[in-house]
């Protein structure tokens, strides 16, 4: 990345923002699934049954955008990390029961959801032209540096210092509040009229259908990936924060290459590797255990699931893609929303289908249907093409 000192103050602002937030919800990862395990217990369907209130903001995020539509990207970015706060705390202290921890879990996810677009379109905003993935890379880079501080504070807190999760829900909520002010102190832009963001484009089709399958795939691996380390391989808060570091580490290293590898092989190229890696890393995860050893697979399961966290990142791919076949500029910050909301409608189905396959048939079949999602994500992405010119 370009010198500190060199760098716009608007990137200076997002880039520590980008830290705090990430910081924040590293923290939150690596201890959620414990937390659920030790606070209610949960069935394999009950945790299933979680991603709907979970995700269901995800379906709303183009409907609260256009909502708050007077309010710049940057403005709204100021106010899902204040909501972080409140529902981190309120998480964290206020879970008396399943349901109220429902209820939280809710407004904590609207804000990581409404987030999601407006991250993407403020880095490509912030730049150059010809070099929008390598920006995109250096800034998801960063946020693996925050995933690996974050993860290690949780490793180290809960090793050494007697950590409960009531220190772990505090300290993301206070980094969160300095996420707050970080994008609260950036230049607020022009907002975008209301109407774009209700509005399908026949011409961005292809765009839609690959967020739908990245949507469906990813939910498999946020839902039932840790899942299985924790009640399948019977592993400890440590180990999934060791894992989620071990990934930022090397996602740190990974992430501007990935971005330089777009801007110079293009989102086609990239996005058909990611589907052809998925397929193995689903299949590794969900039948390792029925064809490997104990150890071994245990050892397969983990490197499957540091393959998908840095995977996660090609998501970039499908921003640039979105941007480059734009009719408008100002089409790629509603298109980005909306497509939130669409791959939303599938990926909330897909977690409770996955439950449902997980209880009657086992975890491994969940993981084959990742792996046929997967499958239709690498033919989608051969029908890719890309404008010579942006």
């Amino acid at each position: 990345m370009s010198s500190f000192t060199q760098i716009s103050r608007e990137l200076k602002l997002f880039a520590m923002a980008s830290l705090m937030m990430g910081m924040a919800y590293s923290i939150i990862d690596a201890t959620f699934n414990n937390f659920l395990n030790e606070r209610f217990s949960l069935s394999g369907f009950e945790r299933s049954f979680m991603e709907l209130p979970r995700e269901l903001p995800g379906f709303l995020v183009v409907f609260v955008t256009a909502s708050l539509w007077f309010l710049s990207s940057r403005r709204l970015g100021a106010i899902t990390m204040v909501l972080g706060v409140v529902s981190t705390l309120l998480i964290g202290f206020a879970s008396y029961t399943y349901g109220l921890m429902l209820l939280w879990l809710f407004f904590y996810s609207l804000g990581q959801h409404v987030f999601m677009p407006l991250g993407s379109a403020i880095g490509m905003e912030l730049a150059q032209e010809g070099k929008i993935g390598q920006r995109l890379g250096q800034l998801n880079a960063l946020r693996n540096l925050s995933a690996v501080m974050g993860s290690l504070l949780v490793f180290l807190g809960f090793k050494f210092l007697g950590f409960t999760f009531h220190h772990t829900f505090t300290l993301a909520a206070l980094f969160f509040v300095v996420a707050a002010i970080m994008m609260a102190a950036m230049t607020a832009e022009k907002p975008q009229p209301s109407t774009l963001y209700l509005k399908l484009h026949r011409e961005y089709r292809l765009y839609y259908l690959l967020s739908i399958l990245y949507g469906s795939r990813k939910q498999l691996f946020i839902t039932f990936a840790p899942w299985v380390l924790v009640t399948v391989f019977h592993q400890p808060t440590q180990t999934i924060a060791t894992l989620l570091a071990t990934g930022g580490v090397i996602g740190i290293i990974f992430q501007p290459l990935l971005g330089r590898l777009i801007d110079s092989f293009g989102e086609r190229v990239v996005l058909i590797s990611e589907a052809v890696l998925l397929i193995f890393v689903c299949g590794g995860y969900g039948f390792g255990k029925f064809l490997l050893s104990e150890q071994t697979a245990f050892l397969v399961a983990c490197v499957c699931f540091l393959l998908d966290q840095i995977l996660m990142s090609v998501n970039m791919a499908r921003s640039m893609y979105m941007r480059k076949i734009a009719i408008e500029p100002s089409h790629v910050q509603p298109a980005l929303a909306l497509s939130v909301t669409i791959d939303h409608i599938f990926s909330i189905t897909i977690a409770l289908l996955g439950g449902v396959i997980w209880n009657s048939f086992g975890f491994q079949y969940v993981f084959l249907l990742g792996a046929f999602i997967a499958v239709g994500n690498l033919v989608t992405a051969w029908q890719i093409q890309v404008p010579a010119k942006q």
